[in-house]
C-alpha cells in the first residue's frame, strides 16, 4: 500500500476513492477484503479433518490465485505492480501444488490396511476398516 501511494498527498487519495481507508489506516497495510471488510478469525475454516482440511486449503489457494488474475487485469498498465502480482500469483499455484501432495500423502495413510480414518468401529464409509 505504501508503494503504491507514495508521494500522494491526502487530498489526491480522497479523489482516488481512497479517503476513507486513508482515514482509518493512513499508509499502512490493513487486511481486508476488496469491498472493505477486514479480516477476522471466521475466514480461517479448520475442522480437525486431514482431508477437509487440506481441501479447504486447497480451495483457498485458488480463490487467491483467482483474485490476483483479477488484480492483474486491473493493474494492466503498471508493469512494477503487474510483475508483483504474477510473482504471488505463481505462488499461490506452487501452494496448490504442495497442498494437493499433502492431500494424497495423507489419503494413501488413511487408506493402508489397519489404519482408521472415521474413528469409529462401525463407520467404514472410507472402506478403510477391513
Amino acid at each position: 500500500m505504501h508503494q503504491l501511494t507514495d508521494g500522494a498527498s491526502p487530498e489526491e487519495l480522497e479523489k482516488a476513492g481512497m479517503g476513507p481507508y486513508y482515514t482509518d489506516h493512513g499508509w499502512g497495510v490493513y487486511p481486508q477484503a476488496a469491498a472493505g471488510f477486514p479480516f477476522t478469525a471466521a475466514a480461517l475454516a479448520v475442522k480437525g479433518d486431514p482431508v477437509a482440511d487440506l481441501t479447504e486449503d486447497l480451495a483457498a489457494e485458488q480463490k487467491a490465485r483467482a483474485t490476483y488474475e483479477k488484480l492483474i487485469d486491473l493493474c494492466k498498465d503498471d508493469a512494477d505492480v503487474v510483475d508483483v502480482l504474477r510473482y504471488l500469483r505463481e505462488r499461490e499455484v506452487v501452494h496448490f501444488q504442495r497442498f494437493g501432495e499433502a492431500l494424497n500423502g495423507v489419503q494413501e495413510k488413511l487408506y493402508q490396511r489397519n489404519k482408521f480414518y472415521m474413528n469409529s468401529k462401525n463407520d467404514n464409509s472410507c472402506g478403510c476398516n477391513k
